[in-house]
Parts: C-alpha cells; sequence; structure tokens
C-alpha cells in the first residue's frame, strides 16, 4: 500500500524534476501499488512516472491502472511505445482496456498487433460482455493425457513464461476436449514414468464461453480455485479465468449492488470522478419516483384532516412510525436481496422466508410497541393516542418485514433487479399504508 506520506513525497520529487529518486522510489515497489501511486497523481504528471520504469515493469503495471488512466497514457504516448505495450500485454487484460476505448481507436490497434496477439484480442471481444469468454485468458498449460510426468515437466518449463497460471495443469484429447485436471504439486511428487492419465482428476468444475461472470466468480469461490477452465459447446478448452480477475468481478458487482440499493444508478470506474452533471441525473431517477409515490401518503392525510384537527397530537407521531417502518423494511430487503445475490436463498423458499420475516417484524414490533406506548402516553397521559401509536407500530413493523422481504422475490421472478426496484416501492408501501393503517387505528380506538 502507498501512504500518503510516500504519494507527497513522490509528487514533490516529480515537481522540482529529481527522476532518479522517484525511479528509486517506485522500482522497488509491487505492480500493483505503482499503479495506485500514479493513479493518484496530477494527470500532468502520470504520464513522466510511467516513462522512468523500465519497460518490462511498465507493462505490467500498466495493466493495473484504471482504465481512465489507462487511455491517458495512450494519448500521450508515440504509436511504437504504444503497441509494443499493447502487443505485450495478456489478452483478457488487453480485451478489458479494447472494451474502454473508442471503437476507431480500437480497431488502429488491433490492426497493428503481432498476428498471434490479434487473433487472441478478437477472439475475447468477441464473445458477449459480462460473459467468463469476455474475461479468460488463452495463456494457460494444457497438457495431452499421453505424456509421462518428465514429458510433462519439460512442456511446463517451455511454456511457464508465456502463462498466466502454472499451479493447475489442464489435460486434454487429441480433439483439444477437457478431459482432466492436476495440480503441479500432484505432478512434482509423481515417479517420473507414470503418465497423465494415472494422475489427473476426471471430475471437472468448468464453465462455459458464455456463463455469466458472477456465477463463475461464485464458483470459484465455492471451490477455492486459483483458476476455472473455460470450454467451448463442443467441450473444447478454449482458455481460463483466474482468480484476480473474478476478485475484480466481485468486487464490480457488490458496488454495483450497493449502488442500486440506495437508488443510485452504476457510474462505472469511479462515482467520485464522474461528471458532476451526469451524477444528478442518474440519482434524480429514483427521486422523481419517490416524489410522486409521495403524494399517496399526502391523499391519505388529507383525507383524515377532521380526526388530526380534533386530536393534533396525532400528527407528531406520523415521521416516527413511517421511518421506523422503512428503517424495518429496510432491514428485511437488505438480508433478502444479499441472500438471493449470493444464492443462499432461493426462489423456492420464499413462503418459508416471507413468513420467517413477518414473524421477526412482529416481534420488532411488539418490543418497539411497548417502548412508544409509554413514550407517547407521558407527554399528555393520552391513553387513547397512546395505544394507536404503539399498536400501529406492531402493524406497520409487520407490513414493512412483509413488503421487504417479499418484493424481492417478486422483481426477481419479473426479471427486474431487485436492489434496483425494491426501496423506492418498499418505501411507498411503507409510507401510504403505514399512514392509513395508523390513522384508522386511531379513529377506531379514539372511538372518532
Amino acid at each position: 500500500m502507498v501512504t500518503e506520506a510516500t504519494q507527497e513525497e513522490l509528487q514533490q520529487l516529480l515537481e522540482a524534476g529529481r527522476f532518479d529518486d522517484v525511479r528509486s522510489q517506485l522500482i522497488p515497489m509491487q505492480s500493483a501499488d505503482v499503479a495506485d501511486a500514479i493513479d493518484a497523481l496530477p494527470e500532468t504528471l502520470q504520464a513522466v512516472a510511467f516513462r522512468l520504469l523500465p519497460k518490462d515493469e511498465a507493462i505490467e503495471v500498466y495493466e493495473y491502472l484504471s482504465p481512465r488512466v489507462q487511455q491517458s497514457l495512450l494519448e500521450d504516448f508515440k504509436n511504437p511505445e504504444v503497441l509494443e505495450i499493447i502487443d505485450r500485454m495478456s489478452p483478457d487484460d488487453r480485451a478489458r482496456l479494447f472494451d474502454e476505448l473508442p471503437a476507431k481507436v480500437v480497431k488502429r490497434l488491433t490492426q497493428q498487433l503481432s498476428p498471434a496477439e490479434r487473433e487472441a484480442t478478437a477472439l475475447l471481444l468477441g464473445y458477449p460482455p459480462d460473459s467468463a469468454g469476455r474475461i479468460m485468458t488463452s495463456e494457460f498449460v494444457a497438457l495431452r493425457e499421453t505424456l509421462t510426468v518428465e514429458q510433462a515437466l519439460d512442456r511446463i518449463r517451455h511454456l511457464a513464461e508465456t502463462s498466466e497460471t502454472i499451479y493447475t495443469l489442464y489435460v486434454l484429447d487429441n480433439a483439444r476436449h477437457l478431459i482432466g485436471a492436476l495440480s503441479l504439486r500432484d505432478l512434482v511428487v509423481a515417479q517420473p514414468e507414470r503418465t497423465l492419465q494415472d494422475l489427473m482428476r476426471r471430475e471437472i468444475v468448468y464453465v462455459h464461453t458464455d456463463t455469466d461472470q458472477e456465477e463463475a466468480a461464485r464458483m470459484i469461490q465455492r471451490y477455492d480455485f486459483l483458476a476455472l477452465p473455460v470450454v467451448d459447446r463442443e467441450q473444447r478448452l478454449v482458455g481460463i479465468v483466474t482468480i484476480d480477475d473474478l476478485i475484480d468481478v466481485l468486487e464490480a458487482e457488490d458496488t454495483e449492488d450497493i449502488y442500486t440499493a440506495g437508488g443510485v444508478q452504476s457510474m462505472g470506474e469511479n462515482y467520485f470522478q464522474t461528471n458532476l452533471f451526469t451524477v444528478a441525473r442518474k440519482r434524480v431517477v429514483w427521486l422523481f419516483v419517490l416524489l410522486l409515490t409521495n403524494t399517496g401518503t399526502i391523499a391519505v392525510i388529507q383525507g383524515q384532516e377532521a380526526l388530526l384537527e380534533q386530536v393534533i397530537v396525532l400528527a407528531a407521531f406520523i415521521p416516527l412510525l413511517i421511518d421506523t417502518g422503512g428503517n424495518v423494511g429496510a432491514q428485511s430487503s437488505t438480508v433478502v436481496i444479499r441472500g438471493l445475490n449470493t444464492d443462499e436463498v432461493r426462489s423456492s423458499q420464499m413462503v418459508r422466508i416471507v413468513w420467517r420475516e413477518a414473524l421477526a417484524g412482529l416481534l420488532l414490533g411488539l418490543m418497539m410497541g411497548v417502548l412508544v406506548t409509554i413514550w407517547a402516553y407521558l407527554p399528555d397521559r393520552n391513553l387513547g393516542v397512546a395505544l394507536s401509536v404503539g399498536i400501529s407500530l406492531v402493524g406497520i413493523s409487520v407490513l414493512a418485514s412483509f413488503a421487504g422481504s417479499a418484493l424481492p422475490f417478486l422483481f426477481k421472478a419479473l426479471k427486474f433487479d431487485p436492489a434496483l426496484m425494491s426501496a423506492p416501492f418498499i418505501t411507498t408501501a411503507v409510507d401510504v399504508l403505514g399512514v392509513l393503517i395508523y390513522l384508522n387505528v386511531a379513529r377506531a380506538i379514539l372511538g372518532l
């Protein structure tokens, strides 16, 4: 990790033109830390710092840079420098970069790549976005089942420099069908004359090229793999996805879920570097929805004006009730949405989950209702108002828990994003129906 003090010192050295000192600071760092340091520099200094790196390290650092900085550096480099960096990038990182660049730039750069790298890049870009095929790499070690251990080790030595990982080895038949896998450890401890077909595991976990990236990430997380093989429709091995790429997928998915749960559309690479007008445009959508749906609450209150005029103190407890209900609903929806996203909860469990959350809402309502009843009674010693508030809080808590747990299942069944759709509808249900419950309970208890 790069500390703030180191970052400030690096910037001061660059501004002072002390490039040898900058180089001596950057070279011992890990590539990911160097990329973070360059990302945090002012744009005018990023290209200078990057050019100070040795060529081999610069290529590795470039893969860790944010797309925004990668594009900025492309504009500053002369063409031969750009091509050498891009040609030596791993195919999956290159495809990710090309996804962020304008089509004309991608076309020009692709035409100037070496034939092998052009073919590898075109293969990845041909798969659907967000699929395993789009982030896989073709730089892996594949071995024939007839090889002996000694022959396999010789081949691994030959391919190690150009492979992304050698810790998991894949065994193919003559038609390149994936038929087995084994670890490098299994190979190293085996007798030299044994063949791979005797050592390999035939029960293989794999994904297809069109498998969703998030599903692939969950699989690699479930089985604690370092890499996951990717096969085509004919069961031929075409690539692997590695854990570092899938961690990025999980982080991006979690970020998107958090944004949508808050009613904010995902902004892409960095929310805090997005144009302010774009931020406002994306955030205002659900605010307008909530503004319109809150007219239902206004209508309910206006319909009960006579009651409120007679017992003005009832109005004082409306914010407490709907805010408490909103929090209870948010708690239920959060646990259900998270469960759906991690496959811990399935649609077939809907009835049990909703019933469980409704009971939880009842218990929460009873615990809070007793306290709120006492609290509401103390100011004016009006038992009717106090009971109205307490009983309403119980009903609103059950309603909020029911809505918070049921709506995510409903929207998932309708093919909508539960995280994006649930929040405004839960808020509407709690606000409108909560006020309706409260005022009608009060009317019944007070006999008005």
